[in-house]
């Protein structure tokens, strides 16, 4: 089993990144946006030593407040970054708003145009050294966790399902008022599918990219039961 430190960033609002620790080594999920980079790199040295290293850092999609920090993690802690192939573009393009087929709506213009002064409109483009595929797992990384692809949000949005049942899950859900389905997709029906299809799953506890964990079977929002 895991132990699970929350590292929660504030800048204009909160962010949440997870480091998952076992004998073998430590995995974080997620990485905040780059003005929390510093904060960041002491709170995992902190939690982690000066002597051990990161064996994985897993992104659950590719938006600045999630992947900001990774090219400066990967330099300076030697991590790998893995990441689904769906949202591999956003990350090699350092561009949230990037997408395959090239199409930007007018509010997709904008929201990037109010995002680049206070430096969340992109990030430190970098290539990804994994590409995480749907029902992997994560043991070669001393985790026993697999991967959900749960496109929605993002078209490469995965998830992270431990064996004892916690879910990270990037921004498929979030808390920040009451436990709910996101209501940001770039394809909602997707996202609708992907939160339909964990009633597969034995999913204790729910850990979101914006606020508090909580469990699955919450009573409404459209979450378990």
């Amino acid at each position: 089993m895991a132990h699970i430190t929350l590292l929660t960033l504030h800048y204009l609002f909160s962010v949440n990144c997870y480091l998952l620790t076992t004998d073998e080594g430590t995995i974080l999920i997620d990485t905040g946006p780059a003005p929390r980079r510093q904060e960041l790199s002491e709170r995992i040295v902190d939690t982690m030593g000066p002597s051990r290293g990161l064996r994985l850092i897993i992104l659950t999609h590719g938006h600045t407040d999630h992947c900001g920090n990774c090219a400066s993690l990967r330099e300076s802690l030697l991590a790998p970054i893995a990441i689904h192939a769906g949202d591999a573009g956003k990350v090699q393009h350092g561009d949230m708003f990037w997408r395959e087929e090239g199409r930007q709506s007018i509010a997709t213009a904008v929201a990037r145009k109010m995002l680049f002064p206070v430096g969340l409109s992109t990030f430190d483009r970098f290539d990804p050294d994994l590409l995480l595929v749907d029902g992997q797992h994560l043991g070669e990384y001393g985790l026993d966790a697999r991967v959900l692809h749960l496109p929605g949000h993002t078209p490469g949005s995965l998830g992270v399902l431990t064996s004892s049942g916690d879910l990270f899950c990037g921004d498929l859900f979030t808390n920040t008022k009451t436990p709910e389905p996101n209501s940001m997709a770039e394809d909602k029906p997707s996202l609708r599918a992907s939160v339909e299809r964990l009633r597969r799953y034995e999913v204790d506890t729910v850990y979101p990219g914006h606020g508090k964990p909580f469990p699955f079977a919450v009573h409404g929002g459209g979450i378990g039961g």
